[in-house]
């Protein structure tokens, strides 16, 4: 049995934080994990940044409920979840992502925690466990799981790398460049093709 599994901003959806910071106009906002592979490095400078300008989870939220899974996305993902289990992997938060999970029609979501205070402030965030891509494709493997991963950011590499097939989606040219071992793509065509021939080749048809 095969599961594919796949990463959510820049995949299926925008990504969230480029987003608020061009609602905010705050530029220090746009770093993704496209461009900071330390993911701690890069919450600790949203959180200050959040704080800087007194900005709470429900200004987030405001703008994520405006936003809509990228063009052909929701398409890719129907299709692939009716040959595939699909599971999506995602260093977002379960507090930002029931709106487009309502658009993307409900897929399974692993990803993580915000800890927030009285007022609304985002204080902190919890890990749903460390280096959590690439323990959940151990997982399936141990589960006697044949993994497909694709991803965008460096945050994805641990998981393709553990996946028996990895490919990069719409990963910037500095992704690409690092990590060549992966095909890539930015076409959803394309991604479900390579997906497809890496199934029937592991399956030995």
């Amino acid at each position: 049995m095969d599961v594919v599994c796949l990463d959510l901003e820049g995949v299926l959806v925008p990504e969230i934080w480029i987003a608020f910071a061009e609602r905010t106009g705050i530029d220090a906002l746009k770093a993704t994990t496209r461009d900071v592979p330390d993911y701690d490095e890069l919450m600790s400078g949203r959180l200050r940044h959040l704080a800087h300008h007194d900005l709470k989870l429900e200004d987030i939220q405001a703008v994520i409920a405006e936003l809509s899974p990228l063009p052909g996305a929701k398409a890719f993902l129907d299709g692939l979840r009716a040959d595939y289990q699909v599971i999506i992997l995602s260093d977002t938060f379960y507090e930002f992502s029931r709106p487009l999970m309502q658009k993307l029609g409900w897929p399974t979501l692993f990803c993580h925690r915000l800890v927030i205070d009285q007022e609304g402030r985002v204080t902190d965030y919890r890990l749903r466990q460390p280096d959590p891509k690439r323990k959940s494709v151990q997982a399936l493997k141990q589960l006697n799981y044949r993994v497909l991963a694709a991803g965008d950011s460096y945050n994805d590499t641990a998981m393709l790398e553990e996946a028996h097939f990895g490919f990069l989606f719409r990963a910037p040219d500095n992704v690409v460049e690092e990590f060549p071992q992966y095909p890539a793509t930015d076409d959803y065509v394309e991604l479900r093709r390579l997906i497809d021939e890496a199934s029937r080749s592991a399956a030995g048809e």
